[in-house]
């Protein structure tokens, strides 16, 4: 797994920045696509994919537990499509 501050550290050695340039440049990052996200923008990042808001419905579920039918609330989630370079770089 790759977290944000491996990603960070690797952007700063890479352009000579601190770790904490890096890391405010990453956290910009994902504040900008929360940003977009928040106000139903999508954000494409060419050459890696795309976020966007989906809504999704209420819809009646079941507990496993007791079988009871329960109703679950509509919501909205933040999906993500990859780009076709991305894809084909994963299927290499």
């Amino acid at each position: 797994m790759t977290t944000t501050n491996e990603i960070a550290d690797k952007i700063a050695a890479e352009h000579k920045l601190t770790k904490a340039q890096g890391k405010a440049i990453v956290e910009a990052v994902f504040a900008s696509i929360v940003g977009a996200a928040s106000s139903g923008a999508e954000t494409s990042i060419p050459g890696f994919g795309k976020f966007k808001v989906k809504d999704t419905p209420e819809r009646e579920a079941r507990n496993p537990g007791t079988g009871a039918t329960i109703k679950v609330a509509a919501a909205k989630k933040l999906t993500f499509t990859p780009a076709k370079a991305l894809k084909d770089t994963l299927n290499k």
